[in-house]
């Protein structure tokens, strides 16, 4: 059975990913710009995104681009950033009706390209650079959002884990980048990062909905003009640690935050990726895990206990929320677990429990545009192909020894404790 219909073709510098599916009253248009992260270039390439969705050449006015969305029956554009590993990530979103369910037959699908492409690559410009009041008024607005992070104190303590795990490695920056940073950007320098993004980052499209891919290439090629480019292979780089740290903060909170991270030496391409997620579905992954049943049920130490994978860093990270004088038996209940897992004790049961789990997240995040179309575009960013059926069939096939084996290369590398200034240490 074939879960998705993928049509993959090349305009120049772009990939174009055209999913035909009558799944969806809509069609997701969503555009991907990945480049390395580089504390350089973190902070402008997480603004940049933003001053393109103020205005375009026609519409330089954010007034007169909103008016338009209108008009497109409320079609909304947004943009955001993200991770793969050390490689940052610009994703552009614009959602628009399909004009099959229209009276009018309005062609709004071209439309919606033309829309993108021109935010994206024929931007409201003053003296050839990008408007300084869009940039002064979205550097405010960027300030806030990396101000947010440290607002939100189960965001803040992930965020300091990674900063002391991966100090030296350029996965330790933010998406968003660095206050710091922002007051001394220009919009000349803005403007020369945007250009560099457009001219060297992996471009990719992916045209989700009740299409025809025929006319969508067609309208690809005549907005999307890209050079062709060479892309880099994709790079992870580990700074060796010798022995596992403990880093414990202070700040003002009332429920401690524990964090702990371990190094998979696993990542997406690889064999045993499917084992790993098999692994982190009993440890920390779902409700019928080792680190929920045991840390927060039976023991009541844990307002939440969980554990995600990065499968392009290759990381295992615990998360959960504690209290403060409950920080060692945490810390040593989660060890247990952990070693438990590596010695095998776990049933058959629990693995085809966990496999179910795998399969049913995965259908329903392909049931969804955004969904599917990240799915899709890990592969992208790793320069794979794997389809879905095969990447379901691979889970299934996981043995009691792949889990135990994939346990061997685990290992801890930092614990991190953001606790209250006030009870007990």
């Amino acid at each position: 059975m074939s879960y998705v219909n993928e049509v993959k073709t090349k305009h120049g510098g772009l990939t174009a990913h055209i999913v035909e599916t009558e799944k969806f009253k809509t069609v997701s248009l969503i555009f991907k710009m990945l480049a390395p992260l580089t504390k350089e270039q973190v902070t402008k390439r997480a603004l940049f995104p933003h001053v393109l969705l103020r205005g375009t050449e026609s519409r330089p006015k954010t007034a007169e681009l909103r008016s338009y969305l209108d008009e497109l029956y409320g079609t909304s554009v947004s943009a955001d950033l993200s991770k793969k590993g050390e490689q940052h990530v610009i994703t552009f979103r614009l959602e628009i009706p399909n004009e099959k369910y229209l009276k009018d037959q309005t062609p709004l699908l071209e439309k919606g390209l033309h829309l993108l492409a021109e935010i994206v690559f024929s931007p409201a410009l003053e003296a050839g650079v990008f408007q300084s009041q869009y940039v002064d008024q979205e550097k405010r607005t960027l300030k806030q959002r990396i101000q947010a992070v440290y607002d939100d104190k189960m965001r803040y303590s992930n965020l300091r884990l990674i900063q002391e795990m991966c100090k030296n490695e350029p996965y330790s920056l933010h998406v968003n980048g660095e206050i710091d940073d922002v007051d001394a950007i220009t919009a000349d320098q803005l403007y020369e990062t945007y250009r560099h993004a457009i001219q060297k980052d992996q471009l990719d499209l992916y045209v989700v909905g009740d299409v025809d891919s025929k006319q969508v290439q067609a309208a690809i090629e005549q907005y999307f003009q890209t050079e062709e480019r060479t892309l880099e292979a994709f790079a992870n780089n580990h700074a060796e640690q010798p022995e596992p740290k403990e880093v414990i903060d202070e700040e003002d909170v009332k429920q401690g935050k524990l964090n702990i991270g371990y190094r998979t030496n696993i990542t997406f391409t690889d064999q045993d990726y499917s084992a790993l997620q098999v692994f982190n579905g009993m440890f920390g992954g779902f409700s019928h895990s080792k680190l929920f049943i045991n840390v927060r049920e039976k023991a009541s130490l844990a307002y939440y206990a969980a554990s995600r994978i990065d499968s392009f860093k290759g990381l295992l990270m615990v998360m959960s929320g504690i209290e403060v004088k409950n920080y060692k038996q945490a810390v040593s209940i989660i060890a247990e677990q952990f070693q438990a897992m590596k010695n095998g004790e776990f049933s058959e049961q629990d693995i085809s429990q966990t496999k179910a789990m795998i399969r049913n997240q995965v259908l329903e995040t392909i049931d969804t545009a955004y969904g599917l179309s990240e799915f899709l575009y890990q592969q992208a960013a790793a320069q794979v192909d794997i389809p879905i059926e095969d990447f379901l069939a691979n889970i299934e096939r996981v043995t009691k020894e792949d889990i135990i084996k994939v346990g061997e290369k685990i290992q801890l590398d930092t614990t991190y404790f953001l606790k209250g200034t006030e009870g007990a240490s």
